[in-house]
């Protein structure tokens, strides 16, 4: 017979004053019954800079299963849920965000799932995502499978860091040393066994999304620099590609030179010619030096977050 888990939820929290209160309410409904023997909920504040703060305050004074991590500014979502991997005590952990679109109705089925299949991830596979644009979904139908093909290791699609992670991936987890996360890309690195869960997507409860498009954009380029090097070769290839084109133009002019037809010098060919030469090696050094700056970013040593208030923690 299983043993009952002890469970951490793990909530990052963005300037999300109007939907925390229904997220507590409906959290703390989740939790209740025998399926489990306690449970302790983790608010990371992320320099929320409306009321957010003062909101998971007055829950933590009223329930002690709250506990609240308090940002010294906006370190970022990946940040956020690195915290709470960091500082949970649970044996198993559930991964979910505040806005209430991923429900927290799926936890007693997320645990039955890692319970039945000896499963030690599980995580949540959209079937549809509701409330979203058509660019949304497309942007992100399309970044999901090319990054799973560019990818050195197999990542699901169609999903997020919504997800149960147990006891064995939290702490293996605590031993990776990147400060730039992709939290999903590396739970799926990790190995172990994963088992999905599917369900649909609900709309935001309230307010608006926290994850514009620029952010979207530097989580993709986290994901892509980091889980794989077939950017590099592909800018070698344009090189290549590139010095291919080169050689054949010079062929072609010598062959003109040698034949003794008189042409006229024309400016577009050149001006094409160096148009094409310019982009390419804009493009290589483009992807080189994202590279780089990761690589930069990981040998400064500074910490991925700064905690600048622990509500609940026991000292």
């Amino acid at each position: 017979m299983n043993k009952l888990p002890y469970l951490s939820i793990i909530i990052p929290c963005f300037n999300e004053e109007e939907v925390l209160p229904q997220t507590f309410e409906r959290v703390m409904a989740a939790l209740k019954g025998d399926w489990h023997k306690g449970a302790e909920v983790i608010f990371i504040n992320d320099g929320s800079r409306d009321t957010s703060l003062s909101l998971l305050k007055a829950f933590a004074e009223k329930n002690q299963e709250v506990k609240v991590l308090n940002f010294s500014r906006n370190f970022g979502h990946q940040a956020a849920v690195s915290a709470g991997i960091h500082y949970c005590n649970g044996d198993l952990a559930i991964i979910i965000d505040a806005d209430l679109q991923d429900p927290p109705e799926l936890f007693e089925a997320m645990v039955a799932t890692h319970q039945e299949k000896g499963a030690n991830v599980v995580y949540g596979v959209r079937r549809e995502r509701r409330g979203e644009t058509w660019f949304k979904k497309l942007t992100a139908k399309w970044f999901y499978r090319m990054l799973n093909r560019m990818s050195d290791v197999s990542l699901d699609v169609d999903t997020g860091d919504f997800r149960l992670i147990d006891r064995k991936v939290i702490d293996a987890f605590k031993g990776l040393g990147e400060k730039n996360k992709y939290i999903r890309g590396l739970i799926a690195w990790m190995g172990f066994k994963q088992e999905p869960i599917f369900y649909d997507r609900d709309p935001r409860v309230a307010g608006e999304t926290k994850y514009p498009l620029s952010k979207m954009l530097k989580l993709a380029s986290i994901a892509m620099f980091y889980f794989s090097k077939k950017p590099l070769k592909m800018s070698i290839t344009l090189g290549v590609f590139s010095l291919l084109i080169g050689l054949f133009l010079t062929i072609y002019v010598l062959a003109v030179q040698f034949s003794g037809v008189q042409t006229t010098p024309g400016w577009a060919s050149t001006l094409i010619t160096i148009i094409f030469f310019g982009g390419v090696q804009l493009v290589t050094i483009g992807v080189t030096g994202e590279y780089i700056g990761n690589i930069l970013d990981e040998v400064k040593g500074r910490p991925q977050y700064i905690v600048e208030e622990e509500i609940g923690f026991l000292k």
